[in-house]
């Protein structure tokens, strides 16, 4: 006969809030590295890290970097994180667990236009003379 209520071997840690409250943690607190910018350089890193009982990141180790100051980056966020505190019938568990962190290059959108500006009224020229091109204004617009 099989129980009802199946019960868990090990609990592992979650984090707080879920996936959702997690990449929202990584998005506020990744800062995409200057180095890496002007490499132009963007891809995932694998981080590798361990859990204790009470939550806390130890030890993160990179599994699959890009370089330029992205995999010293991940690592840093990484330890920042806190999952909830588990409790293993009075066990001291550590668990492993990797974390994918996104490098993406930031997308700036570009607005051009032009402005042509003539004068209004014609002036009078002396015999021989020529007048001026019309002025063209350029304007560049970053958002």
């Amino acid at each position: 006969m099989s129980d009802p209520k199946k019960r868990k071997f090990l609990n592992l840690p979650q984090y707080p809030g879920g996936k959702t409250a997690y990449s929202e943690f990584l998005s506020n607190n990744l800062k995409y590295p200057k180095e890496a910018l002007d490499a132009q350089v963007e891809g995932t890193v694998i981080v590798e890290f361990d859990i204790d009982d009470n939550g806390i990141v130890h030890q993160p180790r990179i599994i699959k970097g890009i370089g330029h100051g992205c995999d010293e980056e991940a690592a840093r966020v990484v330890k920042m994180l806190r999952y909830q505190k588990v409790k293993n019938m009075g066990v001291r568990v550590r668990s492993t667990t990797k974390a994918n962190i996104h490098f993406k290059l930031p997308t700036a959108a570009t607005l051009n236009y032009s402005i042509t500006t003539v004068a209004a009224t014609k002036l009078e020229t002396n015999k021989g003379e020529t007048s001026k091109p019309p002025v063209v204004y350029n304007y560049t617009i970053e958002f």
